[in-house]
């Protein structure tokens, strides 16, 4: 029981700083290309990684090295890209919306690929309750949703590209420590990123980075949102299950609320603190025994 609320509270952290990443990224848009930010995030997080852990491990095996690289595309590069790509054609309060079903999908993924983590009625329950609140959050009164196929699929194919990472992840068993792996990962990340170079039409201006706000948003990012969140969701994946892990993602826009308000002094409204008190109902639900009785009748 210990271990298990040790994991809630590292998901906690994990999401807490992940919630942040919205405005830090909506500063950097300012002067750099969603190409550039994703790929200077990873180079300094693998970076940071290979210093806390400079060893060289050899491969496990073929499998497992297979394994790393679909973490790497689904939890990185397919995800970043279709969430960058889906702001460009559509909403982002659509965008926010829909890549906070990652939870359900991942419920959905995992009901069809493993053999201990089920579709239950808390997760049905858990999500509709969340995704009510979420927007209220998002949309904050103005329930005027335009829809934009291609952004809107985007979208979709960003909150799935998580839910196929949260899976992969917990079927990697490797004897070597997380840091490595996700460094493994992140080396992974890095190789099938620097193909989008070719696609990417923006100039890069080394000179920004000589700006405090510029390279301190930078540095969280790779530092904070990437090295230390990434080890951890290692950690909490492996004791909690990707499904139950992921049920705290309904909580990422409630964070980046309170970090609006706090950074950007974006105004809070009652709305807004309905839907926050909905999203957290949301997560009881998903993670909470509420529904237990039920379920347990349901799969006699």
């Amino acid at each position: 029981m210990k271990r298990e609320r040790l994991y809630i509270i590292l998901a906690l952290v994990t999401i807490c700083f992940w919630g942040t990443t919205f405005v830090s990224t909506k500063i950097l848009l300012g002067v750099l290309s969603p190409i550039h930010i994703m790929l200077l995030r990873y180079v300094i997080a693998y970076v940071s990684l290979l210093a806390i852990h400079p060893k060289i491990h050899r491969p496990e095996s073929l499998s497992l090295e297979f394994r790393y690289v679909a973490a790497a595309l689904f939890g990185s590069t397919l995800y970043f890209l279709a969430e960058n790509f889906a702001l460009s054609f559509t909403q982002a309060a659509n965008v926010s919306l829909l890549i906070s079903a990652a939870p359900i999908l991942t419920s959905v993924v995992a009901h069809l690929t493993t053999r201990d983590e089920h579709l239950t009625r808390n997760a049905v329950g858990g999500f509709f309750v969340a995704m009510t609140g979420i927007a209220l959050v998002v949309f904050n009164g103005s329930f005027v949703l335009k829809l934009s196929p291609k952004g809107d699929l985007l979208a979709v194919a960003a909150a799935l590209s998580w839910a196929f990472y949260s899976v992969i992840l917990r079927g990697i068993r490797s004897s070597y420590p997380p840091v490595y792996v996700t460094r493994r990962i992140f080396f992974y990340s890095i190789l099938t990123m620097l193909p989008c170079l070719l696609f990417d039409a923006a100039p890069f201006d080394m000179a920004v980075l000589k700006e405090p706000l510029i390279l301190g948003n930078l540095l969280f990012l790779g530092l904070i949102a990437s090295s230390l969140c990434y080890v951890l969701w290692n950690y909490v994946v492996a004791g909690l299950g990707a499904v139950r892990s992921n049920n705290f993602v309904y909580l990422n826009p409630l964070i980046t609320m309170i970090a609006s308000v706090i950074v950007l002094h974006e105004r809070i409204t009652p709305l807004m603190i309905a839907g926050a008190i909905l999203i957290l109902l949301g997560v009881i639900v998903s993670e909470g025994t509420l529904l237990k009785r039920q379920d347990t009748a349901a799969q006699r």
